[in-house]
């Protein structure tokens, strides 16, 4: 008999989290190690009566079990020491659940640790603001403010490209602006979150405040927009999805981190040496499995065959793998299908005419990291959002031909431009629709205290915790006349 991956010790629960306790139900659904295609674990479907109950739980709580602000930071602090003390179990299933290299789960774990310590400093700031009565004829002697209070049920819905950080951008906020969460991660990616709910119990969180429903869309994720007692939504995923929760919605409020096709603008004068290694670790990290990574770049044609070469140089020093290998950087995509898919992409490129620079080969779910030129418009690995470790790199003459070319998706989430001009930069941030410009940084730079958010068909609404929780707190005017 193989020995399991993950040890029956430092395996989750794997039921469903409603009111402090794990419920099972006949329905399963399996968990592979993305590497080796293994079963990890077997997780217990959330039925129809689970996802009512963990709703209903949710909304009690606030009710009869609300903590103070500096309660909820004194939470949110002991999960950041908890999830530091068992580190080791959480990486081990960031890698099993999603296939990350061990420096990619670090990282993870460790931002996890930092989001949570942001959100606790949010959770006893959360102020409004005094409102300048004196500028209106006969009304100088009233007093206004304003204030925040928590907006209710939050359902939270998560991606499985960042199970731990992800799903904490949105916990933790809510929690800290006081309100209760439910929570639907990936199936794909389920046992992360359940260690991660056992450690926010541990920390103190109130038992109601966090429910977790494990199932896919069609069905668990239908039953939560039913819900009518959530308040808010806020998913992360694919535009066709968001645009189903944001019609199911209706008046509630939402937020929407939705599809991406990221540019990068490598200019004339940038600086190779610091650009090159940005713009492969932003396309090629986590496998290429991030809304911002590095897809379209677009390099001045006086420096386009150096930035190739280099490129495709650099992708050359980046082992693709077994990700608990120490050396590798690059491990698998979620599924052997997507990874099929990607290959399908760039191979359909390349028989229409596009030269492959670096990598296109693919062994299981792992795709090499793979550089492409002379990719026409209309070819997928172009204009679809590969999510795969690939870039399509196309020459530029002018700034306002690169500016149109990377508005020209109809996405907007980030784009980065590598410039030593200030002229230049400031050009490109107004020029450039998107909810985050980058300059002298790849697509994919991001830091957790910063808002992040997108335009057109990429969402909106901002993560962050300090902007998640203006977006999870309903602002009420107060208003004293004597």
């Amino acid at each position: 008999m193989e020995e399991p991956l993950i040890s029956s010790h430092d395996m989750p629960a794997t039921g469903s989290l409603i009111g402090g306790k794990w419920r099972n139900s006949e329905r399963t659904f399996e968990v592979r190690d993305k590497f080796t295609g293994r079963k990890i674990a077997d997780v217990a479907e959330a039925s129809r009566e689970h996802v009512a109950l963990a709703v209903a739980t949710a909304r009690k709580a606030m009710e009869s079990a609300a903590q103070s602000p500096h309660e909820r930071a004194s939470v949110l602090r002991g999960a950041a020491d908890l999830l530091q003390k068992h580190r080791r179990r959480f990486e081990e299933l960031v890698l099993a659940d999603t296939g990350f290299t061990i420096a990619d789960a670090a990282m993870e774990v460790d931002r996890a640790i930092i989001t949570l310590n942001l959100s606790a400093e949010e959770a006893v700031r959360i102020v409004g603001e005094m409102v300048p009565f004196a500028a209106s004829p006969g009304a100088h002697r009233r007093l206004g403010w304003t204030q925040r209070f928590p907006v209710g049920v939050v359902c939270a819905i998560t991606p499985f490209n960042s199970p731990l950080n992800t799903v904490l951008h949105k916990v933790a906020p809510a929690y800290a602006a006081g309100n209760a969460v439910v929570l639907k991660p990936s199936a794909y990616t389920p046992l992360t979150a359940a260690l991660l709910g056992e450690i926010l119990l541990e920390a103190g969180m109130p038992a109601g405040f966090l429910g977790i429903v494990h199932g896919d869309g069609d069905s668990v994720g239908s039953w939560l927009l039913e819900e009518q007692d959530i308040a808010f939504y806020t998913f992360t995923g694919s535009t066709r999805v968001g645009r189903i929760i944001q019609q199911a919605a209706g008046l509630r409020r939402t937020q929407m981190e939705l599809g991406s096709i990221a540019s990068t603008i490598v200019c004339a004068d940038a600086d190779l040496d610091r650009a090159i290694p940005k713009i492969a670790n932003a396309g090629f990290r986590k496998a290429g499995q991030v809304c911002t990574s590095v897809q379209r770049l677009y390099a001045h044609r006086s420096n386009f065959d150096e930035v190739v070469e280099r490129l495709a140089a650099f992708a050359a020093t980046l082992p693709a793998g077994d990700p608990r290998l120490p050396d590798t950087r690059i491990g698998p995509l979620i599924s052997e299908a997507a990874a099929k898919r990607a290959q399908t992409w760039i191979e359909e490129a390349a028989a229409c005419g596009a030269r492959i620079r670096h990598g296109g080969r693919r062994e299981r779910s792992v795709l090499e990291p793979t550089v492409l030129t002379e990719a026409s418009a209309d070819q997928k690995i172009w204009c679809a959002e590969a999510f795969a470790p690939v870039i399509a790199v196309h020459p530029f003459d002018s700034m306002e031909q690169a500016y149109a070319g990377a508005n020209d998706t109809p996405y907007g989430l980030a784009a980065g431009v590598f410039t030593q001009d200030v002229d230049t930069a400031l050009r490109a941030a107004s020029r450039l629709r998107f909810g985050t410009v980058q300059i002298n940084e790849a697509s994919s730079a991001r830091s957790d205290v910063m808002p992040f958010g997108g335009v057109k068909d990429s969402g909106f609404g901002k993560e962050g915790p300090a902007y998640a929780i203006r977006e999870m707190t309903e602002e009420r005017l107060v208003v004293f006349n004597p």
